[in-house]
């Protein structure tokens, strides 16, 4: 009598992950070195005219940023190679600086650079794409979609595959479990029951953020002007940006209503209205991952309220216009909680392991 063998709890993904953001890391200090000899081409702080005064980059000279970010991404070219290589090569005293090292770099490359700009087009991607066949709003698309935002979407791209390349080589070195984590010892808070209750307050701090930003803004498009002038109110009526905030609002409202699906049953199986999906249980990551961006947008953004000028001015003049910006740095942290907690109590057991 045979028994089958239990799976392996390491794979060769790790390996291509690394290799992969090894890659993407060279490709983009090779340029960030053509920068650096010929002077051009770098898109942020200073240089980036549509929303550096919000970045942390800001604070960067220009004649220095291109230099250091050719070193910072050459440097974790070599460090995902380093993780490439087998773990038993280097998971003695090299696994605790490479893992410091390279969440930082992923922190950087995801929140940092990012800034409020892609906060700001994930939510008005929808009104450009449905108003562009008919030619509204009137904006210039090579004005919207620039050089500097493509870099800001190419370095959260980046720093999430690093932070996936990181996250797999650290549970290799680690003996833990690469598909789940799991090594074996008690859950505690990462429990399917405890997440529950913590991942339920979370949700509820998450959702309740952009709904009243949803609301200031769809009470003015009502011509009610909360916590404006009635002279600003007719300014933006004229110029149609009343509008534009109804539908961010508008979208603003669906991803609420979203965020409550983290902790109702129709966030776990899809509603009886949903024809040919009704009943079927809704795949974890099609919930998750779409707030994980979000998430992480809203945080990147928040850290451009947090350091610049005129988000303090905007504290300092509380009204129920700017008030729920304020709230920004909550609502990321609450949303990436809320969505972390889904996945935990819904992973089950899991394949590779048994663990669960």
């Amino acid at each position: 009598m045979t028994t089958k063998a239990a799976p392996p709890l390491t794979s060769t993904r790790p390996d291509r992950l690394a290799r992969l953001a090894a890659g993407w890391f060279g490709l983009w200090g090779v340029l960030a070195l053509l920068a650096t000899i010929t002077g051009a081409g770098y898109p942020l702080g200073t240089n980036d005219q549509g929303g550096g005064g919000t970045s942390l980059l800001r604070l960067v000279p220009v004649g220095i940023a291109p230099s250091l970010f050719a070193v910072l991404l050459l440097a974790a070219a070599g460090a995902a190679l380093a993780m490439s290589a087998p773990a038993a090569g280097i998971a003695g005293r090299w696994r605790m600086p490479l893992l410091g090292f390279g969440w930082a770099v992923a922190f950087v490359l995801a929140v940092v650079v990012p800034d409020t700009r892609v906060l700001v087009i994930l939510g008005y991607a929808p009104i450009l794409l449905l108003g562009a066949p008919f030619g509204w709003p009137e904006v210039d698309y090579a004005d919207v979609f620039t050089w500097a935002l493509s870099v800001k979407v190419a370095a959260m791209v980046g720093g999430l595959l690093f932070a996936a390349a990181l996250l797999a080589w650290q549970r290799r070195t680690a003996g833990a479990c690469l598909a789940c984590g799991r090594d074996g010892g008690g859950a505690g808070w990462t429990a399917p029951a405890t997440a529950a209750r913590w991942g339920r307050w979370a949700a509820y701090v998450a959702a309740a953020v952009p709904a009243c930003y949803a609301l200031t803004r769809l009470v003015w498009a009502a011509g009610i002007p909360l916590g404006i002038s009635g002279e600003m109110l007719a300014d933006l009526e004229r110029t149609g940006a009343v509008w534009a905030g109804a539908g961010l609002g508008a979208f603003a409202m669906a991803g609420a209503i979203l965020t409550l699906g983290l902790v109702r049953r129709w966030g776990e199986r899809f509603p009886r209205w949903m024809v040919g999906l009704a009943g079927r249980p809704v795949p974890v990551r099609l919930a998750v991952l779409p707030a994980g961006v979000v998430a992480l947008a809203v945080t990147a953004a928040s850290l451009g309220f947090l350091s610049s000028p005129d988000f303090w001015a905007l504290a300092a003049g509380f009204s129920m216009s700017g008030a729920p910006i304020l709230f920004f740095p909550v609502w990321g942290l609450a949303l990436g909680a809320a969505a972390y907690a889904y996945h935990l109590r819904r992973r089950g057991a899991c394949d590779r392991c048994g663990r669960g």
